[in-house]
């Protein structure tokens, strides 16, 4: 916890000016470019943009206990350090792996001196306050309440599921995203031009092809991203250099997919993809949701694709298939990466495997052509609302039958309005579940199915 403190104490000089200090010559290049000020702080406009309340918050020194909430190297560290510099706050830095209630105890003894002597306020910044148990969680609850300790703590996962409620109502929630590969590829240009912090003073040079697939392969990640320009302009000559993509795999270990998100080939996976799934082949299907993987397309992307398909291509062959589909896409956002490669697997495995049918998505659109094209009349009278008084004067919904009250709970009433008593839409296949369904259609409409 030493070194923890001591890194901070160096990014704490950084914001007074002192950012050539020997400490910070060494430290890793993710660590040197903590942006310093929200002209630095690129992403999670959301939280920190223009007239938000956090922003507003820290210009105006009137910070309120919060936690940040979101995945690896979205800037939930680097915020409590803005703060830490913008504020006239003490602030205390734990994690929480490390940390215990004796901890906690010293800092609120020196936030009372602090408060006493100085009339100085204390942030205490608690890094995976998750990892804090109940107990450690309680003893933060009186000090927080009375204003003794501003807490700022940071987590990767849901609060909501890791944090005592008694201490959730007594903080703000501040959700943080994954940053996306524009936003990533300025932090790299960033790091490059920098020439106190950076990697400005080397006469490095990076193509937008390597620049977006670095980007691609943190995830959006910074911290990651920023590792990946480190350690491939390690590999350059003093004097400088051009990075390249074997350079990055070299230093990855891993093969770098040429795999451009606004690009030819981008689609050209996306379309393979989808194709694979409403062909029925599980192992083409699967070998395309891998490339997306692998190039860091967007996980939640991907599960739209997925739910859609279950819909357009399955439909009511296998209604299961849009249940598991939805299931996986509310899953793969509250896992992340890397398990939700585990659970996208699962979904196209099923749907590429599951008997097929476009008669539901054939059908809407057909009755969305009638509509838009045709002169369809009114509901007919029998079919309209009866439950406000005056409504059988209307003539509304007297003359309507109530199939529950019939054998099999059906009886045939029309029910399209008279100008399109011709019309149909839905066609059941042969295959899977609606095999079923069509017998029963028929059973009901013989004339029209």
């Amino acid at each position: 916890m030493a070194e923890e403190l001591d890194l901070f104490s160096a990014a704490a000089a950084n914001n007074s000016g002192n950012a050539s200090g020997a400490g910070q010559r060494f430290a890793p290049l993710a660590q040197r470019m903590r942006p310093r000020n929200f002209q630095e702080f690129i992403g999670q406009q959301e939280a920190v943009g223009g007239g938000r309340f956090l922003r507003q918050m820290i210009e105006k020194d009137q910070i309120s206990s919060m936690i940040f909430y979101g995945p690896p190297g979205t800037g939930k560290t680097t915020l409590a350090q803005m703060i830490a510099g913008m504020t006239g706050s003490e602030f205390k830095k734990l994690n929480a792996v490390a940390a215990g209630i004796g901890d906690i105890r010293q800092i609120v003894k020196e936030a009372d001196d602090a408060r006493k002597f100085y009339q100085k306020r204390t942030i205490v910044f608690i890094d995976e306050i998750h990892r804090f148990n109940k107990s450690q969680q309680d003893v933060l609850l009186p000090y927080v309440e009375d204003g003794r300790l501003i807490l700022i703590g940071a987590t990767t996962e849901n609060p909501f599921f890791e944090v005592n409620h008694a201490l959730l109502s007594r903080v703000r929630i501040v959700r943080l995203y994954q940053l996306t590969d524009g936003q990533l590829v300025k932090i790299l240009r960033q790091a490059l031009m920098d020439k106190e912090r950076g990697l400005g003073a080397q006469s490095i040079t990076v193509s937008d092809e390597v620049m977006l697939a670095m980007a691609q392969l943190a995830g959006g990640d910074a911290r990651m991203a920023l590792n990946i320009l480190e350690g491939t302009a390690s590999m350059l000559p003093l004097t400088g250099g051009e990075i390249t993509l074997d350079m990055v795999q070299e230093i990855l270990g891993q093969r770098v997919q040429r795999y451009d998100k606004t690009g030819d080939n981008h689609y050209d996976t996306v379309s393979a993809f989808i194709k694979s799934m409403r062909g029925s082949d599980p192992d083409a299907a699967l070998h395309y949701l891998a490339r997306m993987l692998a190039a860091g397309e967007d996980v939640k992307f991907i599960a739209r694709r997925v739910v859609i398909c279950a819909s357009e291509d399955v439909g009511n062959a296998d209604p299961m298939a849009l249940v598991l589909a939805m299931n996986a896409a509310n899953a793969v956002q509250f896992v992340g990466m890397p398990e939700a490669r585990i659970i996208l697997g699962q979904a196209v495995s099923y749907i590429a495997s599951a008997p097929k049918s476009n008669a539901a998505y054939m059908a809407i659109d057909a009755a969305l052509q009638d509509v838009r094209g045709r002169n369809c009349g009114a509901v007919p009278m029998h079919l309209r609302d009866a439950h406000y008084k005056g409504a059988a004067k209307l003539g509304h919904g007297t003359e309507y039958i109530y199939p529950h009250d019939y054998p099999d709970h059906f009886t045939e009433q029309a029910y399209l309005p008279k100008e399109i008593q011709d019309a149909h839409y839905y066609q059941p296949s042969d295959n899977g579940q609606e095999k079923r369904l069509g017998d029963y259609l028929r059973r009901c409409w013989p004339k029209r199915f």
